[in-house]
């Protein structure tokens, strides 16, 4: 069986870390695509068109795209260091992280969308929303979602109390 292409959503937090991680195991040397969806300014930026503040606003939209730039750099070189063969890309779409993701996976040709996820549910999570549920309802191909490292390992301690008791 051939090895997947793999779309891994990863903003630099501990959970797309720990996705990177996990998938890792499962998919050992596929190639990968560690992928950061940043929101540009320029949907703000057009507000300001004439005013001194918008030359400030792009300075500072540079710099984010840098900061984005490393960040995907970073979740590439961690795949790397777990086996995976990953580039990096970054998007500067005005669109929502699940809508960058979903255009990447369809434009790379992407075998699995893998993503991680916090774990919130309820209010926190319909308040907060949630990129990896809009990406899991609205791809069209197999999608991984990775829960926190905090959720498996409560998930493993409930399953070694119900074993040992």
């Amino acid at each position: 069986m051939p090895k997947p292409r793999l779309l891994i959503a990863y903003d630099g937090s501990p959970n797309s870390k720990y996705a990177i991680e996990s998938v890792s195991k499962l998919f050992p040397g596929s190639a990968a695509v560690v992928f950061y969806a940043r929101q540009p300014m320029e949907g703000f930026a057009a507000h300001l068109q004439g005013h001194p503040a918008l030359e400030k606003l792009d300075a500072l939209d540079r710099a984010a795209l840098d900061a984005s730039e490393v960040i995907a750099a970073e979740g590439a070189e961690l795949a790397r260091a777990k086996g995976l063969e990953a580039e990096s890309l970054v998007s500067s779409a005005v669109v929502t992280a699940s809508e960058a993701i979903l255009d990447a996976a369809d434009r790379l040709d992407a075998d699995i969308i893998v993503i991680g996820s916090r774990g919130l549910r309820g209010v926190r999570a319909t308040v907060l929303g949630s990129t990896s549920a809009n990406v899991l309802h609205h791809a069209t191909l197999p999608t991984l979602v990775i829960p926190s490292d905090a959720v498996a390992q409560a998930r493993h301690a409930q399953r070694a109390a119900a074993d040992g008791a």
